[in-house]
């Protein structure tokens, strides 16, 4: 065979292995990186790396998770840093938020309704509202547990202190610090005054009440939203849909949430382990061919 013969060859069999690749199933999608944002909130955590695990596994696409506090992690989305946002709690935790970038984010959705914020005490405690924390301040040192200072919780938990005329110190810290923290006052058999958040493992952990909220300064029953930055609709029309068709109800999301905080697996392991008991629902999810 001579050179012109040899390299005829060489380049048909280049095409050839190029064709089959752009056909393959495994190969990422326009070698594109889906960047999701999340704060380190149990439902969040669940539903972030859930989702990471179906567009790796089942869509073919890279996904990069980035940590960060509420305010963060918002102006990431809007500024384009990050792609999505799966924990965005609306009309009212992260109002505040979607108004300051409402220009430069898009709202995919719902992906759990029914959720709520409060403040939250073990089942034993004799109080039932808000109204009476006053007159049990000795018991709880005067001290309401919070969790990370740019949540929108820690800001309606200061309204509720002046709506209510609360004499209370508000405690900045992390939502893992607080459950620590009512996990030993719960085995301690002592009272304790956490600022709460349903969907949340610990209502299936331990016997908590949300105290009555009379003035409304937590607003009512609210939905988690899936929120990205402008343009991702375009550039990543498959994923938008699929986090578009991702929601959960409060069993499938308490299950994933239970595996992860029982399992000393990382997050995305018992997604994956999650995944393969919820087939039907995953699969629902992915946008058809």
């Amino acid at each position: 065979m001579n050179l012109k013969k040899i390299m005829a060859a060489m380049c048909i069999g280049v095409l050839s292995v190029t064709a089959l690749a752009g056909c393959t199933g495994t190969t990422k999608k326009n070698n594109k990186t889906v960047k999701l944002g999340y704060v380190n909130w149990a439902e969040g955590v669940a539903m972030t790396n859930l989702a990471k695990a179906v567009l790796e596994d089942k869509m073919g696409y890279k996904v990069d998770l980035t940590m960060g506090e509420a305010g963060m992690i918002f102006t990431s989305v809007a500024e384009n840093d990050l792609d999505a946002f799966l924990d965005a709690w609306l009309p009212v935790t992260h109002k505040d938020y979607m108004d300051r970038y409402k220009s430069d984010l898009d709202d995919l959705g719902t992906n759990y309704d029914d959720a709520k914020i409060g403040l939250v005490v073990p089942k034993e405690f004799n109080i039932n509202s808000i109204e009476e924390l006053n007159k049990v301040k000795d018991k709880v040192e005067g001290k309401i547990i919070g969790i990370d200072a740019g949540a929108g919780i820690m800001k309606a938990s200061k309204k509720a202190i002046e709506d209510y005329k609360l004499n209370y110190e508000l405690l900045e810290g992390s939502g893992p610090a607080m459950t620590t923290m009512l996990k030993d006052a719960v085995g301690k058999k002592k009272p304790i005054v956490v600022t709460g958040w349903k969907p949340h493992w610990m209502f299936a952990r331990w016997n908590l009440k949300f105290l009555e909220d009379p003035k409304h300064s937590f607003g009512d029953v609210e939905s988690i939203h899936t929120v990205s930055r402008k343009g991702f609709k375009e550039d990543m029309p498959e994923v938008a849909e699929f986090l578009k068709n991702f929601k959960l109800d409060d069993l499938q999301l308490g299950t994933l949430m239970g595996l992860i905080e029982e399992s000393n697996k990382d997050p995305l392991d018992c997604a994956k382990e999650w995944i393969k008991d919820n087939e039907d629902l995953v699969n629902s999810w992915i946008p058809k061919k």
